[in-house]
């Protein structure tokens, strides 16, 4: 089967197309043919050999953390059941033809929804979900989303929108903040351009809650227009860890959650996070932003245009 591989870290170019051994059914798994694969910013990041502390790789490897598809063979102890159904998973080795999931980490995909829109859900959706969850939503006043044109930005602001928030959206160049005003945001602020922390603070007082989806100086940004007392989530590494001084936060009464440094939910609460996002996506509540598409010889263009802020909304390759 065909799958990318990278052989040594370093730029897009590193991505490769290559003939490999298909994978086989071992007792508690199944092989799925995907029919779109997941791209996010940490592959073009592990990549170029960022974050081995967290995510050790051996090379040569293939990039990908799950995708969409149909089951095409079961191991022993499955149920034969999932034979031919279609599904998404999280896992390694996404970037291919067929990748072995475990049984019990597949969920079904709802009938009405297509395979690329399935797999937009893997990380974003259950990632969006999450962080709407983790915290009290306040109907009816302000809530700060940065990176909100991205994959799970761009979910994010759909969820508080209808949980009654008022959604100021982060983004840079307009076509992103117009993504943002048509997905529900009240109002649209461009990161890139000096004075967008002092619009926030006009517009609001302050805000009592933000998600970070950067990290980086962009994230200390974020944290800068929260009002004392308020609650900052940082869920972005795309510019490195948002490094938020933990006197600072004490004295202004700041509460900092870093969903990254808690680690992957549990595989139980994972499966339920995507089975709900999927729900969502079905009944025409949460819409997947499709950016851009790519088949699995352009993995390497998928990549640049993530790392060059060119995307709208979330990558795939389509298989």
């Amino acid at each position: 089967m065909r799958a990318v591989r990278v052989h040594e870290f370093g730029g897009p170019e590193v991505l490769r197309v290559e003939e490999v051994p298909e994978p086989m059914a071992g007792p508690g798994l199944v092989v799925v043919g995907l029919e779109a694969a997941d791209v996010i910013l940490l592959d073009t990041l592990l990549r170029g050999g960022w974050g081995g502390e967290y995510f050790p790789l051996t090379l040569p490897y293939v990039p990908g953390g799950g995708g969409a598809g149909h089951v095409l063979s079961v191991g022993e102890g499955v149920d034969p059941a999932w034979l031919g159904r279609r599904v998404i998973s999280r896992g390694a080795g996404g970037y291919a033809e067929k990748v072995v999931f475990g049984a019990g980490e597949i969920v079904a995909i709802p009938d009405g929804l297509s395979a690329p829109e399935a797999a937009a859900m893997v990380h974003d959706g259950a990632t969006a979900l999450l962080l709407a969850r983790l915290v009290e939503i306040p109907r009816g006043e302000w809530v700060l989303v940065a990176a909100a044109a991205g994959g799970a930005g761009s979910l994010l602001v759909q969820l508080l929108r209808d949980a009654g928030a008022r959604v100021i959206a982060a983004a840079c160049g307009e076509r992103k903040l117009a993504l943002t005003r048509e997905l529900g945001a009240e109002l649209a602020v461009d990161y890139s351009v000096d004075g967008w922390k002092d619009q926030v603070r006009e517009a609001t007082g302050g805000v009592g809650l933000a998600f970070d989806g950067a990290g980086g100086a962009l994230g200390r940004a974020v944290f800068e227009v929260v009002a004392d007392g308020g609650r900052f989530v940082t869920y972005g590494s795309s510019d490195g860890f948002a490094d938020i001084d933990p006197d600072l936060a004490g004295r202004r009464r700041v509460r900092v959650d870093d969903v990254l440094a808690a680690g992957a939910p549990d595989p139980v609460t994972l499966r339920g996070l995507l089975t709900d996002a999927l729900a969502l996506a079905a009944a025409g509540r949460l819409r997947p932003v499709i950016g851009a598409t790519y088949p699995l010889e352009e993995a390497e263009r998928a990549h640049r245009s993530l790392e060059e802020r060119a995307t709208l909304g979330k990558s795939l390759l389509l298989i």
